[in-house]
């Protein structure tokens, strides 16, 4: 039996469904689950003391695209727009092997760590030099995060009137075909599962409608959810009536693409028919607010979309649009931007802590996690409120708005991965070594 006890918390923002708030509280864990949420709990397993901290869900990453941490912040792609930047970076890529994709992920998924996530999805939609799925799916075994990773795909290529090069792209039945091989390899249905496999080609302006169809009618048939880009920014919408003579969700709509087991990246573009179509079938939004800042491509309508019952998750997106992977200063940017575009009252620090936790988790099937509650699946970050960045805030669950953007500790069914402050189980130090050796020989190819 693995048991602890999170003990005497001068905070605790459970977002359960009541919204609790509990101050000098104790969460009590057993064997990945939580058993208790009160006062004075006893325990006989390992104690971790949290006075002086808040605690919350572990917060939930929505969408990513873990293999970019190896290219951040290359010059020529700094300040392109969204079909510039893939044109400068996808040459880059094509060099990447399987070691790469390894070591992307473990860099990228420890930052969401020391971040306070919990639960990361990644949508890997490029396959160069023999790199697979389960690369990816190693790295956050090693790392010890939840994860679920997407098979994304990349079918048309500039021969064909694509974005990405041919080298790039793969034959839509291999596609498909590799899509049964993962789910079957790796996909867990089963509450509190580590793993779960989703089906994702990659966007509108790189795959075939057919392979849009065919990958709805497969994730269906396998029980999976599905994921994509959509309605990122004008250009996107502009090729959309161009080349399909409708608006990004009407294309969505039309292939399948929306329903409780579709999640889209971005959406930023969407306009009041869509926000209402995917409020309607209830898709889901995976909002990336630094990317959309870092491209240009706008604000989202988040607002708009939760007035309207969307659900809305959390990204950071890849960290080469992004340049960070930090999930708890993206939930800070998503608070700030409603306000720039709609009020300071827009959206409160809690509102946003929500979608960053519970609101991803439900987008995302998983109801037994991105809550404190007992039952729940003990994914859980402690935050230490009693140094500089909150010293005077007068709320300090309030996280955003005064806190730290680093987690003191956090749990992944009841298994520590961060202990004050550090990684518990990878050698980060011989990590960022290979890693910088990796990135060297990338520039050193262009």
């Amino acid at each position: 039996m693995n048991e602890w006890l999170i003990r005497d918390a001068s905070h605790i923002v459970t977002m359960d469904d009541d919204r609790r708030e509990l101050t000098g509280a104790d969460i009590l864990i057993r064997d990945g689950v939580i058993v208790e949420v009160g006062q004075d709990l006893h325990s006989e397993g390992e104690i971790v003391l949290a006075q002086g901290c808040i605690v919350t869900p572990g917060l939930v990453n929505t969408h990513h695209h873990l293999y970019q941490t190896l290219t951040r912040a290359v010059p020529a792609a700094q300040d392109a727009l969204l079909f510039g930047w893939l044109q400068t970076l996808y040459p880059i890529w094509a060099a990447f092997t399987p070691e790469h994709m390894n070591i992307s992920a473990q860099v990228g998924l420890a930052e969401l760590a020391l971040s306070g996530c919990t639960l990361s999805t990644d949508h890997l939609y490029l396959y160069p030099n023999g790199s697979r799925l389960e690369d990816t799916i190693e790295a956050a075994a090693a790392v010890g995060l939840r994860f679920h990773p997407t098979r994304g795909s990349m079918s048309i290529g500039e021969s064909d009137g694509g974005l990405p090069p041919d080298a790039l792209v793969e034959d839509e039945a291999a596609i498909l075909e590799d899509c049964i091989r993962v789910i079957d390899a790796f996909h867990d249905p089963a509450p509190g599962a580590m793993c779960r496999v989703g089906v994702a080609p990659c966007s509108p302006f790189s795959v075939s409608r057919g392979l849009m169809r065919d990958a709805a009618l497969l994730a269906r048939d396998k029980g999976v959810m599905l994921h994509t880009h959509l309605a990122e920014n004008d250009e996107d919408v502009a090729y959309s009536l161009e080349k399909f003579g409708c608006r990004p969700g009407q294309y969505a709509q039309d292939l399948g693409w929306t329903g409780p087991d579709v999640w889209h990246a971005h959406c930023v573009k969407l306009d009041a028919s869509e926000i209402a179509l995917f409020a309607e079938t209830g898709t889901g939004v995976a909002h990336c607010p630094c990317s959309n800042c870092r491209l240009g491509s706008g604000i989202a309508p988040v607002r708009a979309m939760r007035d309207a019952g969307v659900s809305v998750g959390l990204g950071v997106d890849g960290s080469a649009s992004n340049d960070a992977s930090n999930l708890v200063a993206e939930a800070r940017q998503s608070m700030l931007l409603q306000r720039v575009a709609n009020g300071a009252d827009a959206m409160s620090a809690r509102e946003a802590l929500e979608i960053a936790t519970r609101g991803g988790a439900n987008m995302l099937g998983r109801p037994d996690c991105g809550r404190i509650s007992p039952g729940c699946r003990a994914d859980i970050a402690i935050w230490d409120v009693s140094g500089i960045v909150a010293a005077g805030s007068w709320d300090p669950a309030a996280l955003l708005l005064a806190g730290p953007t680093t987690a003191r500790d956090v749990f992944v069914e009841g298994r520590q991965v961060v202990r004050d402050g550090h990684l518990v189980n990878i050698n980060l130090g011989a990590v960022l070594k290979r890693q910088s050796a990796l990135v060297r020989q990338l520039s050193e190819g262009q």
